[in-house]
């Protein structure tokens, strides 16, 4: 490649960047400051790319945030407003606020307190904090603290990107599958269709190719490397099939149900209520997945009781008892 060659920088983390840079200033940024100072335009700049190449960029990137809802206004001129030669952009942070008349209770706080923790500025690329740095040096104020816009976890498997791509292919993978239960995992050939979340884990939806059957796979006990294969399939199976998979597992659920103490006020409670409907003693929650499901409720410790059924009770008992042992307590 060229010396002079303009660095290449995904779209995405180019808005990304953009969007960070518009909401770190309340008086905004000028056309310049942006194409010299923003990661994505300024590494463009630095390789000899045009002013005029580099306006047309910035303008379809403004655009196709605002076709996302991000509000970019444009200041113009203190004494003319309609002057924009000189014109400075910004995300107003006020669009953002919660209106007044909004009360949370303390669990509500409690979550919202807890998911804030998630982010902070370490999220950000940093590619970001570079261009708020030369922002900063320009004299601009910067509003403290910059959160970024990357969570530190992340609810996708590893397996994720590559059945994603596969998918958008039509390329048959395979890969290594562990049940509960079985000594080893087994390698599975699927032609992927869709990947869904359901009960906030992902699952891969497609034609497993040994049995010629739909399977949905859950991502989490896929304990190696997906390997795309050269093999393609019809690009018309993937039509519905995210539906076709969710619908499954509804039915499936809707076959398996629990019946539930859960003491209130607790994140058991909070958490189990979005999917469980109330019954004469406590509440009955569905689930897909016996094991995955007691995973779940044994990490509420004393907050939750299983009345029913009694596989369940003992799947989460066991859990109980296993962490009880690993940390040295006594029974």
């Amino acid at each position: 490649m060229p010396a002079n060659a303009p660095a290449k920088s995904p779209p995405e983390e180019r808005l990304v960047n953009l969007v960070v840079a518009l909401m770190a200033t309340d008086q905004g940024l000028t056309k310049d400051t942006i194409l010299s100072s923003v990661a994505g335009y300024r590494e463009q700049s630095e390789s000899g790319a045009s002013k005029d190449a580099l306006e047309k960029m910035f303008e379809r990137d403004k655009e196709s945030l605002r076709g996302l809802g991000v509000p970019i206004e444009t200041i113009g001129d203190w004494a003319d407003p309609d002057d924009l030669r000189e014109a400075r952009y910004r995300v107003p942070t006020a669009e953002y606020a919660l209106p007044e008349d909004i009360e949370f209770t303390p669990a509500e706080l409690a979550l919202l307190n807890l998911a804030g923790g998630v982010w902070s500025e370490s999220s950000m690329s940093d590619d970001a904090r570079s261009g708020l740095r030369k922002i900063r040096a320009l004299g601009i104020p910067i509003d403290e603290p910059i959160i970024g816009y990357s969570p530190r976890i992340s609810l996708r498997e590893p397996s994720f990107p590559d059945l994603q791509r596969a998918i958008e292919q039509s390329r048959v993978v395979r890969f290594p599958y562990l049940k509960p239960g079985e000594a080893a995992p087994r390698t599975r050939r699927v032609q992927p269709l869709a990947l869904v979340e359901y009960e906030a884990r992902w699952h891969v939806f497609g034609i497993d190719l040994d049995v010629q059957a739909d399977r949905t796979f859950l991502l989490s006990r896929i304990v190696g490397p997906v390997a795309t294969t050269r093999e393609t399939f019809d690009a018309g199976l993937r039509e519905g099939a995210g539906e076709r998979a969710l619908r499954g597992l509804d039915e499936v659920a809707a076959r398996s149900t629990s019946l539930l103490e859960v003491n209130p006020g607790t994140e058991a409670a909070l958490r189990l209520a979005r999917r469980a409907r109330p019954a004469e003693q406590g509440i009955r929650v569905p689930y897909v997945d016996i094991h995955i499901f007691a995973d779940e409720l044994a990490s509420y410790g004393p907050e939750v009781r299983v009345v029913e059924p009694a596989a369940l009770r003992d799947q989460v008992i066991e859990r109980l008892a296993a962490a009880r042992d690993v940390n040295g307590a006594s029974a």
